[in-house]
């Protein structure tokens, strides 16, 4: 296994990424770009998940990691729940839904993952060296 040096390096993080992306998407091929409040609340809990990871893991300690990818997985939620709100709309179909609802379901399951480990982990983190 290589070693993380950064964010960047995490799996969680790169999914995270794909995500966001993919919704980003979905406002530009869907009526869900017109739906200005939803597509606006979309956006921001997508990247709130990419972006937890990332200030989370910049703040040096296991302690206030695992704070920021609870905030993360709080975030993937919300969306998964929006996602059911385009759904609902008509905004987006049953198959596309499923791609990133999938998706959210399988970052969720990892960032619990990566929770329990580092809450079992002795590593402190670098900032406590």
């Amino acid at each position: 296994m290589s070693k993380i040096e950064s964010f960047e390096d995490l799996e969680v993080w790169q999914l995270a990424r794909v995500i966001c992306q993919d919704v980003y998407e979905l406002f530009q091929k869907t009526a869900l770009g017109k739906d200005f409040e939803l597509r606006n609340q979309m956006s921001r809990s997508s990247g709130s998940i990419m972006d937890n990871i990332a200030e989370g893991f910049e703040r040096n300690g296991n302690k206030e990691l695992r704070q920021y990818l609870s905030i993360s997985k709080a975030s993937c939620a919300e969306l998964r729940s929006q996602l059911f709100r385009c759904l609902d709309r008509k905004h987006i179909s049953e198959e596309q839904f499923q791609i990133i609802n999938n998706k959210a379901l399988l970052q969720n399951k990892k960032l619990g993952s990566f929770i329990s480990y580092l809450s079992k982990s002795d590593f402190k983190g670098s900032k406590f060296k």
